[in-house]
């Protein structure tokens, strides 16, 4: 029996491991729930692969976890960046319980395609790897927890590893099957109105409304799209004031961009910094910037694509490639000149959303062609 032929004849396996994985809930920002499914992972790789788990602890999100897999070669590693953070709040799992369809296609759950299939596949790609012959190279797994929130605290780590890689593949997952060689940079803004509260019946005049400048921000910030350069900007959310009869003395909103530019990056910051209040009264307070810088497709890059896809056919996948307006872990590493291939996790869709589903079919065709990638970089 090959990898390949392994990984098919236990796809009922991984997914009652997925299974477990997705009951263990895991939000962004609770590190208790965190760090308690990163003690998790880190008995789930120990118990089905010889490898080296280390557990960084992290004080302003959950742990993260370096998992060390081949260490007997001496070339430089092959990267693969995953997350176990997801977007959705605790108690979720009990409104959108795991469960796989009638037909045995899909499966769903919160964090099931974004991106906790990814991890489960990386699992059982080194299983086989591990029986069926080791890579040339030494794999290491970077397994964060803040991904979901910008990698605050976890991107001077990913970007330590990513220097020290060969290249790096990221778990995230696919988009509609496809690979992902270009990402649009992204970057957020957080922008707080500080006016002047007052009685909206009796001193209407002795007050400066947050708000009236916050709707005119916003609409400043419309004028900032750039369509034919792929440049958006989003208002995400917005609150303020304290009651309907007092004029609101505090508004704040929070911005997302993205751009394909980094020059764009540049330009809106400037923009949004260089805004006036029409009320002096009221004082404005920028803060942010560019959080991820795009992740541009080199020759390296194609080259680590040319490979997938040959892979793919291996398995009867044409695996295609696509630029995606989402961010990544990825974006860090490729503006160090590392080559990077995205988007090899899960295939499924609706990520961040009540319809998050998985295509449970594609689970050990996907961990083939990890395990093969492994093999041949």
């Amino acid at each position: 029996m090959n990898a390949s032929d392994y990984l098919f004849d236990h796809q009922g396996a991984m997914i009652s491991d997925l299974e477990k994985l997705v009951n263990m809930e895991t939000p962004s920002g609770d590190k208790m729930l965190l760090d308690r499914c990163a003690r998790y992972l880190e008995d789930y790789f120990q118990d089905n692969v010889t490898c080296r788990v280390s557990v960084l602890e992290n004080n302003s999100a959950g742990n993260n976890l370096l998992v060390r897999f081949n260490l007997e070669s001496k070339l430089k590693p092959v990267l693969l960046l995953a997350h176990y953070d997801t977007v959705f709040p605790e108690g979720t799992i009990k409104r959108i319980p795991f469960s796989v369809s009638e037909d045995g296609e899909m499966a769903r759950g919160p964090g099931i395609f974004d991106m906790k299939a990814g991890l489960v596949q990386a699992v059982w790609a080194l299983k086989a790897l591990e029986k069926h012959g080791k890579p040339r190279r030494p794999v290491t797994i970077l397994i964060t927890s803040d991904e979901e929130t910008g990698s605050n605290s976890s991107r001077k780590v990913i970007e330590g590893m990513a220097k020290e890689s060969e290249a790096v593949l990221v778990l995230e997952p696919s988009l509609n099957g496809n690979l992902k060689t270009e990402r649009k940079g992204v970057g957020d803004i957080d922008i707080t109105f500080i006016g002047k509260p007052s009685h909206s019946g009796l001193d209407p005049s002795k007050g400066a409304s947050a708000i009236n400048e916050a709707a005119r921000m916003i609409q400043f910030l419309q004028t900032l799209n750039r369509p034919e350069l792929e440049t958006t900007v989003n208002v995400g959310t917005i609150r303020g004031g304290t009651a309907r009869n007092v004029i609101p003395g505090e508004a704040f909103m929070q911005v997302d961009f993205r751009i394909v530019a980094e020059e764009e990056g540049e330009r809106i910051m400037k923009e949004v910094r260089k805004f006036r209040p029409k009320d002096s009264r009221v004082r404005i307070v920028v803060s942010g910037g560019v959080n991820r810088p795009p992740m541009r497709k080199t020759a390296d890059t194609d080259r680590l694509f040319s490979l997938a896809k040959k892979i793919g056919q291996e398995f009867g996948r044409d695996l295609k490639e696509t630029s995606a307006g989402g961010g990544s872990d990825g974006n860090f590493c490729a503006a160090l000149g590392v080559p990077v291939l995205d988007g090899l996790g899960a295939v499924g869709d609706g990520a961040h959303s009540d319809q998050e589903v998985l295509d449970v079919n594609e689970m050990p065709v996907r961990a083939a062609i990890l395990e093969r990638l492994l093999e041949e970089i």
